[in-house]
């Protein structure tokens, strides 16, 4: 797995923003035009400059134009917006919204959002303790989320029978029983299991990087998306 958070910031004048792909590793790798460094393409956000000249965030990564890629962790986007890094990276005049971070965060919570519900309209998700607790124990479950104000000896339960799976699942805890009752229609939720697929692997790390932009000193790159290597079943904390 390739991590950048060691790398620290650098001076990316020099760094080609554009969308050739990059020598693989796992997957498609972009270089961060405040860092430097070079990472999945999961673990950056892609961004164009529009007809208006203002930087747009292009988290489905279909607009037309020169990508623009940077780390999704707020200190690299704060990095990026305050040195004026799109403008050097496009080589043209470009505007970076003051509220460029929030904006991201609010886009990427509601993809996660609407990734939940995707998955439950699918068959694809359970809710409730003693059913994600079954889907653990067939090994369904690739994604585990935990309700960021629910009980911390249940949180601590299913975090102890992950870590007897494999490959372990992703344990997410940057939901609130609320918003995870929002993505399953219910007014809230504690405990809730996304079976294995591509809805899982898409919503494990549309979190990586909500959990990398809320600030998070690892970012991306301590993420709770892990493989069967692991020991044990890391989660995000930071609480939304």
């Amino acid at each position: 797995m390739v991590r950048g958070g060691g790398e620290g910031l650098s001076d990316p004048t020099a760094i080609p923003p554009e969308d050739a792909d990059l020598p693989e590793a796992e997957g498609p790798e972009r270089r961060c035009i405040a860092t430097g460094a070079v990472r999945p393409k999961t673990e950056l956000i892609r961004f164009v400059v529009g007809p208006d000249g203002e930087v747009v965030p292009d988290l489905a990564e279909r607009l037309p134009g020169r990508g623009l890629w940077v780390s999704a962790e707020r200190e690299a986007l704060r990095q990026a917006q305050a040195k004026g890094l799109f403008a050097k990276a496009a080589r043209q005049s470009v505007r970076a919204p003051d509220d460029l971070v929030d904006r991201i965060e609010a886009l990427l919570h509601r993809s996660c959002i609407d990734l939940i519900g995707m998955a439950r309209r699918a068959g694809q998700a359970v809710a409730g303790y003693e059913k994600v607790h079954a889907w653990l124990a067939e090994g369904r479950a690739a994604v585990l989320l935990a309700a960021s104000d629910g009980a911390a000896d249940g949180r601590a339960k299913l975090a102890a029978l992950a870590a007897a799976v494999r490959p372990v699942p992703a344990l997410v805890e940057i939901f609130s029983a609320d918003t995870l009752g929002m993505a399953f229609a219910r007014d809230r939720m504690v405990h809730a299991a996304i079976a294995r697929g591509g809805l899982a692997k898409r919503l494990a790390a549309e979190a990586a990087r909500l959990d990398g932009i809320r600030g998070r000193a690892d970012g991306p790159a301590g993420r709770g998306v892990v493989d069967g290597a692991s020991g044990a079943a890391p989660a995000f904390s930071v609480q939304g």
